[in-house]
């Protein structure tokens, strides 16, 4: 750019952004307003401002989950570094840092790993010891880490920002870089086990964003968070509800109530309030119910007690037998890769979802663990590491190593490259991507479940936490049309045919309305918990294994459900197939038919009062179809939309 030409106001230009944000006008006029300045600096060929932009764009993308538009923006920003030739610059480090942290935001968590090394790289070259540029890269870097499933390493690294911002602060009592590691201390420490150092440090971080009058920083959301965790872990619930009211209403000023990030907390606070509301009706008069829903403390495991004293469950047996012989053996034989593999347990069997018992030793049942490549490092050394894998000691514990092969023929442990593992399951070799609807669609719940469950021991490189990341994030759009669907069928198969073949005395067909029934309900529960957080809905033997563990959980949606089915089923035989517990006759049919309507409509009740909860649906219709409409018009894609 020539001396003579114009060059873009940066400076205005900033303050007019600051001063929307300021007054809260929304992301969508924080976007027009980038857009606009881009274009602008285009125009004018002002590469350095363009450069600024980019990298304001990626950051304003990241914050409101726009990922592939913040990934965008950040690569577009490299580009001009290079072209800029400032390779080796302070521009250069804060673009990586803007990059990476953009990447793990879309759930890229080995490119972020990468990127924040070279960041750090970079920062230690250019900057002091003691420099705030580089505490901020250490925390950066332990957000990366800990997404890996490393929380301890992740600690290390938000000690290590500790201790430099603790040298480098002119107020300890009132610094909001502190305050916002010990933001991330606070998460950190909850995720290796260490409450009282979780609060402790959340605590600490509230008290120091208040003292620096920085209360409307979206870091004081995530320290008002983290402390509201460890409020539910004591057992606190209504001291929870608070922080997360705080949370989100910074959250909702900072990035808007649509963001990614107000959805999260506006889901966290929803359920510690289910949680606060579910201990104040426990400690009041309980009504009685004349005729109660099975609780999940009423089911029983068929074992013999003596045998579920004895029995360890597999996801257990596999986490010690790789501490004890799997790493050792990678340390020992594959120095140079052992930091590049991925090791634990995802894939078909009862263990993986923590389902077995005694009962499930008769078969296919024993100790292992699964060690992933990516395709490169597999190439180089999958053969030798899985001659390795088959040296190591064939029992543990008095328990037998688990066989490679399942009975079906499949393999379930032992060296696997990514890709590979996944199109084992999945048939794809990597998550489709959001613009492909149709193939989220051939994707059913079980083999989702399947690929995504199970757990990760370590995943240093990242590049199977991503892959798996990918399965596990359904799009938004994906899902919205799969809880259309299911509310479609609680509506068709219950609350219309159920009734509809009982007066017609077809009991068999009902029975059958009824099992279409219970399958879209207990998928519509998973659905609506997001899978995301919990999982998808497995196959049809573990559904209610599934259903019930989710229902235990402190901040459960929908957790009557699972005993509203319960009955629904022990009803239904009676209603459908007749039975002596309803006496013989037309009035012991009608009165179990009766009942069987009943459930399956408080269920229905309960599902259409959480859409409103979640605001999917402003409906106060009872028949569920009537929700559909409104679910429909939040799908943005026009195909997905007429499915």
């Amino acid at each position: 750019m020539s001396t003579s030409q114009a060059r873009f106001p940066m400076e205005g230009f900033l303050n007019r952004l600051d001063q929307v944000f300021a007054e809260q006008r929304g992301p969508e006029v924080a976007r027009m307003l980038l857009e606009e300045g881009v274009a602008r600096a285009q125009e004018l060929d002002d590469q350095p401002a363009l450069l600024t932009l980019r990298n304001e764009q990626a950051g304003f993308f990241r914050s409101i989950g726009a990922h592939d538009e913040a990934l965008e923006a950040a690569d577009a920003a490299l580009t001009l570094v290079a072209d800029l030739g400032l390779e080796g610059t302070d521009a250069q480090t804060t673009t990586l840092i803007n990059v990476a942290t953009a990447q793990r935001a879309a759930g890229k968590t080995a490119d972020a790993r990468v990127t924040y090394a070279q960041a750090l790289d970079g920062a230690r070259r250019l900057f002091g010891p003691d420099d705030r540029r580089l505490a901020a890269l250490h925390n950066n870097l332990s957000l990366a880490i800990a997404d890996a499933g490393e929380p301890e390493a992740a600690l290390a690294e938000q000690r290590e920002a500790l201790a430099i911002l603790t040298r480098a602060t002119t107020d300890p009592d009132a610094d909001v870089d502190i305050a916002m590691t010990h933001a991330n201390l606070a998460h950190s420490c909850a995720a290796v086990g260490d409450p009282g150092g979780a609060d402790e440090h959340a605590r600490r971080a509230i008290d120091l964003f208040r003292a620096a009058g920085a209360t409307d920083d979206p870091h004081m959301a995530a320290a008002l968070a983290a402390h509201a965790s460890t409020l539910i872990s004591a057992g606190d619930a209504a001291g929870a509800v608070d922080r997360y009211e705080e949370a989100l209403a910074i959250v909702e000023r900072a990035y808007g109530p649509q963001s990614e990030a107000a959805e999260v907390t506006r889901d966290n606070l929803d359920q510690a309030r289910q949680l606060r509301d579910a201990i104040a009706g426990e400690s009041g008069a309980a009504a009685v119910d004349p005729d109660p829903a099975p609780t999940p403390a009423e089911v029983r495991d068929p074992a013999p007690a003596s045998a579920r004293v004895q029995h360890v469950p597999g996801l257990e047996l596999a986490r010690r037998y790789w501490l004890e012989h799997g790493k050792p053996m990678l340390d020992a034989q594959f120095p140079d890769f052992a930091g590049r593999i991925a090791a634990g347990l995802v894939g078909h069997g009862s263990e993986c979802y923590g389902f077995d018992d005694a009962v499930s030793t008769d078969h296919d049942f024993g100790v292992g663990f699964c060690l992933w490549l990516t395709e490169a490092d597999h190439e180089l050394i999958g053969a030798d590491l899985q001659r390795a894998y088959d040296g190591l000691p064939d029992t543990f514990e008095g328990v037998p190593v688990r066989p490679a092969l399942a009975a079906h023929g499949q393999k379930r442990s032992g060296v696997f490259e990514i890709g590979a593992f996944f199109e084992s399951i999945t048939g794809l070799r990597q998550a489709p991507s959001a613009d492909e609807p149709h193939v989220w669609l051939s994707l059913d719940e079980a083999t989702l479940a399947a690929a995504t469950n199970g757990e990760v021991f370590a995943d240093p490189h990242g590049a199977f936490g991503a892959a798996r990341g990918g399965f596990q994030r359904m799009p938004p759009d994906v899902w919205l049309t799969h809880l259309s669907r299911r509310l479609g069928m609680l509506a068709q198969a219950g609350q219309y045919n159920v009734p509809r073949m009982l007066s017609r005395g077809d009991g068999e067909a009902a029975w059958l309305a009824v099992g279409e029934f219970v399958r879209s309900a207990a998928s519509t529960v998973f659905l609506l918990n997001k899978p995301a957080q919990v999982g998808y809905l497995p196959y049809y033997k573990w559904q209610f294994a599934a259903l019930r563990r989710l229902s235990d959980r402190p901040l459960s949606r929908l957790p009557q459900v699972y005993g509203e089915l319960t009955a629904v089923m022990r009803v239904a035989s009676a209603a459908c197939l007749g039975g002596e517990a309803f006496g013989e006759g037309g009035k012991g049919a009608s009165v179990a038919s009766a009942q069987l309507t009943e459930r399956i409509e408080a269920v229905c009740a309960a599902i259409g009062a959480e859409l409103r909860v979640q605001g999917l649906s402003g409906s106060d219709a009872t028949f569920l179809e009537h929700h559909r409409p409104e679910l429909a018009a939040k799908i943005s894609d026009p195909w997905l939309r007429q499915q």
